[in-house]
């Protein structure tokens, strides 16, 4: 489709001559601030999250060895995704998508599957410390735990090498090549966010039924009670960081299906703003673990304060209650 006046971006049509007189300069100066001050902030936040992590012995455990990957993953985004997306944002990427913006999409759809397929491994392990916590430490060890991490990322990984080459040959593709493209852009679709969303949804409501039992027939030891309430809550907040990934990235995948597989037409500037709306989950969800997670709260304290640089403090004990 060949470009119009209406279809360049407001940035793009501001005269350099006029610009600092020119309302959408100010706009777009505002609008990269902001966006770079996103950016940071999810670097930051974390950063924050990767290191208390791997510094404090307290925090070794499988499900935390899920979020240091998916804290990885978030970090990347806003290390060299974000970035990518302020520059382009303001540049032709969205209007004629060249070779070096389908790098960069392929790079953010990888980032963005390897996010959900750690929250599918995150739902998985919580159904076993929730529903079945006798053959928990069994069935979710080390190894299952690296196993999971490495399918994630390896499964991301692939799936944005074959959007990357779909993505190469779709304006120079014969009838034969046209149909690798569909099947490669429905297969993404699938394994990169619909497949892990209905599973992670199946999952944890599996869980919430079986903690509503257990609420209803606790009958065990007052430690039994106080490990079954942190198992819960563990699980509550991690259902409420797959719940925001979901909020944050399923208008983004809904658009791009109805683009990819209709006839009808979203506006770029939508998908643009809903792309952004999709960032920005990277940034929310060390503030999440934050809130909800005392521990979390105990060690950014001791990481910001710099007591980690003063002195040995990887065994502190760190308050797991409010």
């Amino acid at each position: 489709m060949s470009l119009t006046v209406n279809d360049v971006h407001v940035c793009f049509k501001i005269d350099v001559s006029h610009a600092l007189a020119n309302t959408n300069f100010i706009l777009c100066i505002l609008l990269n601030i902001f966006l770079s001050s996103l950016s940071c902030i999810t670097v930051c936040g974390n950063l924050l999250v990767i290191i208390a992590i791997i510094y404090f012995k307290q925090l070794h455990t499988p499900t935390n060895d899920l979020i240091l990957s998916l804290a990885v993953a978030d970090l990347l985004v806003g290390f060299a995704v974000s970035p990518l997306a302020i520059k382009f944002s303001m540049s032709s990427c969205l209007y004629q998508y060249n070779v070096f913006c389908k790098v960069r999409s392929s790079f953010a759809v990888s980032l963005c599957t390897s996010s959900i397929l750690n929250l599918c491994c995150i739902s998985v392990d919580r159904y076993y410390a929730v529903c079945k916590p006798l053959t928990y430490r069994t069935k979710i060890s080390d190894h299952v735990i690296v196993i999971m991490i490495l399918v994630s990322w390896g499964v991301a990984v692939v799936i944005g090498i074959i959007l990357l080459i779909a993505g190469l040959n779709q304006k120079t593709c014969t009838n034969t090549c046209l149909h690798f493209v569909i099947v490669a852009n429905i297969m993404a679709l699938l394994l990169a966010f619909y497949l892990p969303m209905i599973v992670m949804l199946c999952i944890y409501m599996k869980i919430f039924l079986v903690a509503q039992r257990q609420a209803r027939s606790i009958q065990n030891t007052k430690s039994g009670a106080t490990v079954s309430k942190m198992e819960r809550k563990a699980t509550k907040t991690l259902a409420i960081v797959m719940g925001v990934f979901l909020i944050c990235w399923s208008p983004y995948f809904f658009s791009v299906t109805v683009k990819a597989f209709s006839k009808v037409t979203v506006p770029p500037v939508l998908l643009e703003l809903l792309d952004w709306f999709a960032l920005s989950n990277s940034t929310l969800n060390p503030f999440i673990y934050a809130f909800f997670y005392s521990w979390f709260r105990s060690a950014f304290r001791i990481i910001i304060s710099g007591k980690i640089i003063q002195g040995d403090v990887s065994h502190s004990k760190l308050p797991e209650t409010h």
